[in-house]
């Protein structure tokens, strides 16, 4: 835009401002008065006189209102969800099995197995192999007591 104003603007600047008329002043603030009014008797009352419910479904109202179909279809994909998602839920009960000892035969075989690795390996004896590695402790009741003196 320029600098200079334009020859409209020029005359808009040189009239003097008039006051409104009174019948007109008191017409408009009767017209403004009444849309108040029906403002509000739609709207329902101020949100200082609702309680919280109302002015939170007033809100999720405003919230959905735009696009109310958008919004049900995605809840309905989520409902989709969780119906996919409770119906694929594995409802076996689980239980921790006690498995069974190694049968003799078996525990033969892995100290045979042992014997030709260290063999094979040259570490050391093969009497190492045949000695139980693992003793299993005492339960704490038949445990002895170690006292300092």
């Amino acid at each position: 835009m320029n600098d200079e104003k334009e020859p409209f603007e020029q005359r808009l600047n040189r009239q003097p401002l008039r006051p409104v008329p009174a019948e007109w002043r008191a017409g408009i603030l009767r017209a403004a008065q009444a849309v108040q009014l029906n403002e509000e008797s739609v709207r329902g009352p101020a949100a200082g006189q609702m309680g919280w419910r109302q002015v939170v479904g007033r809100e999720l109202k405003a919230l959905v209102w735009p696009n109310p179909k958008a919004w049900a279809g995605l809840a309905a994909v989520w409902a989709l969800i969780a119906i996919m998602n409770f119906s694929m839920r594995d409802t076996t009960p689980q239980t921790a099995e006690k498995s069974a000892p190694p049968s003799p035969a078996a525990v033969a075989e892995l100290r045979n197995q042992q014997r030709m690795f260290v063999e094979l390996s040259g570490q050391g004896d093969t009497q190492e192999a045949d000695r139980q590695k693992n003793i299993p402790l005492k339960p704490h009741s038949e445990r002895t007591k170690f006292r300092l003196i």
